[in-house]
């Protein structure tokens, strides 16, 4: 039945193909004429109702995604008057570049035989969001009742909170800003991994601090979310960061208005949003499956990184592209590494040579100022001079001289390589000549390597002695070897000129000797509770140590903080 549905609307949609890439070309001519001349209202209406054509065809094909983005389009053009000025500029760019997405689309249909309008949804934002208009969530097409509601927490036990009022509040305020710097790390794009494994900590936190509420129910669901997304490896859009952005303002009503918060239920729209993301995630983890039964559903077949990979080939060039561009460049490269290299040997030393690599690096340099990467191409072409003059000159050039035009190839080599992580961007251009410094030392960096490698598994020895000593009712004798090795990472930060991570460490190193090996009373649960927080903040830190990107500084303090709550 389903299968004669989808062959049908497949082929009503075969019949209007062309009418509707007709269309879409006499809207996006109109919108051109218009933006040329802003006095031609014919042309404007024209586009109006070319757009309105279109919805009517969408709705008659049923394509859901074309549907809304037309009806979004209609009301964007609406706002454009006649003789619309500059400030009307971004709607008119916003509005042809979702004709052009729109027409990728149809393409992409016909070509797939499948209707995905989620991947129209970062178009039919920027839409709105150009009007000013509140942008619609990653659920907009996903249809589930969310209004009764199953136990979220029955797969995530999470012990009571059995501290008096003052101990809540600290630990409200740790569990909020554990979630802020996992916030800040997902706006600035910084270390996700990091960002997930604090987001399900602090979820975990707040489903104590709810102990049984209704907002705890919520709290489980986004703690089941966090971990998804980090098993799955999950990207974190613009419409996912709005999200939790939203879901912080729940703790922070927990931090300032206390236990009563907690009382209340998560609207339907938020929860709606969070299943959809377990849904989309295509995971088969028993406790992602659970939720989803409840709700009469299962992982979706098209997961969230085929979806992703879909989305390039509507979005401009992708990751493919970029690798290619980028294998190419290094094949070119390789080549010139390769004659440089039998200069250097002196095996059968050429002049000739020295014209060929300087038309390779010419050649290189064209292309470059094409990809816009202008100052990789100085170098190129600066380096193809110096070769002419030796060339010149009827001379091989010296150690030195050939010693810096391989550190200007190798720093060329280096850039390109990265264009796959970070784009064609000024960011990439700008590795060009920088100076590499002693910290950039291979030697140095083997070094830290080995230091990060050290301090994992010493944290995760840490973090298993305390538990052992808890449950073998305080027996020190688990703890006797903690503080030597603490303090011999300590050595290896301290060496890696990391002050901030090591000072960190010995206050935790410290603590440890004092307020567990050292004292005769039972440890208060909020002090191994701190210890645990800072343990992880710090075993987080550590994750980004010699790794291009930024350390985030954020997880020190976070560790800091929580010690500093109990006095530690």
């Amino acid at each position: 039945m389903v299968q004669s549905s989808l062959a049908t609307k497949s082929q009503s949609f075969d019949l209007v193909k062309s009418e509707i890439e007709q269309t879409i070309k006499q809207a996006e001519s109109s919108l051109e004429r218009f933006q040329e001349n802003r006095e031609s209202g014919e042309d404007l209406q024209n586009c109006l109702d070319f757009l309105n054509q279109l919805r009517g065809i969408f709705i008659l094909v049923e394509l859901r995604g074309g549907t809304l983005l037309c009806q979004e389009a209609v009301t964007m053009a609406n706002d454009v008057p006649v003789g619309a000025n500059d400030d009307k500029n971004i709607l008119l760019t916003t509005l042809s570049n979702a004709l052009f997405i729109l027409r990728r689309y149809v393409e992409y249909y016909h070509q797939q035989r499948e209707d995905h309008p989620e991947l129209l949804l970062p178009v039919i934002n920027d839409l709105r969001e150009a009007r000013r208009e509140k942008p619609y969530p990653e659920s907009r097409f996903f249809e589930v009742d969310v209004k009764d509601r199953p136990d979220f927490c029955k797969g995530l036990p999470a012990p009571a909170f059995d501290g008096n009022e003052s101990e809540y509040e600290i630990v409200a305020r740790r569990m909020r800003l554990t979630f802020q710097v996992a916030l800040l790390g997902l706006l600035r794009d910084r270390n996700p991994v990091v960002s997930q494994k604090l987001i399900g900590r602090s979820a975990r936190g707040f489903v104590r601090l709810c102990q049984g509420a209704p907002m705890g129910q919520m709290w489980c669901l986004v703690a089941i979310a966090a971990d998804t997304m980090l098993d799955r490896a999950m990207p974190f859009t613009k419409a996912r960061k709005r999200m939790f952005m939203r879901i912080e303002k729940y703790a922070r009503e927990v931090v300032y208005v206390g236990k009563v918060a907690t009382a209340k239920d998560a609207p339907d729209s938020l929860v709606r949003d969070l299943i959809y993301l377990l849904y989309r995630s295509g995971s088969g983890n028993p406790e992602v499956t659970a939720v989803l039964s409840d709700f009469q559903l299962t992982p979706a077949e098209f997961p969230d990184s085929i979806l992703e990979a879909h989305s390039r080939r509507l979005y401009g060039p992708g990751a493919d592209v970029l690798k290619s561009l980028s294998e190419a460049l290094q094949d070119e490269l390789n080549q010139l590494k390769d004659k440089l290299d039998i200069i250097e040997r002196g095996i059968e030393p050429d002049l000739a040579e020295l014209s060929s690599i300087a038309e390779t690096l010419e050649r290189l340099g064209n292309t470059l100022v094409m990809l816009d990467l202008s100052r990789l191409a100085t170098i190129a072409r600066d380096e193809a001079v110096k070769l002419r003059t030796w060339e010149s000159e009827s001379r091989l050039p010296g150690e030195e001289e050939l010693f810096r035009l391989a550190d200007s190839v190798l720093g060329i080599e280096d850039a390109v390589m990265q264009i796959v992580s970070r784009g064609i961007t000024s960011e990439t251009d700008a590795l060009a000549g920088s100076e590499h410094s002693h910290e950039e030392s291979v030697y140095l960096q083997e070094a830290v390597y080995v230091v990060a490698d050290e301090a994992r598994s010493a944290l995760t020895l840490a973090k298993r002695a305390i538990t052992a000593f808890v449950e073998s009712d305080y027996d020190k004798l688990h703890l006797a070897n903690l503080p030597a090795t603490l303090h011999s990472i300590w050595g290896g930060l301290q060496m890696v000129n990391d002050p901030g991570a090591a000072h960190v460490l010995e206050r935790v190193s410290a603590s440890i000797q004092e307020r567990l090996l050292d004292a005769n009373d039972v440890p208060e649960t909020q002090v191994l509770e701190a210890l645990a927080d800072a343990l992880t903040s710090l075993e987080y830190y550590i994750e980004s140590i010699g790794k291009p990107e930024e350390s985030n500084l954020d997880l020190l303090r976070l560790a800091e903080t929580s010690m500093d709550d109990v006095g530690l």
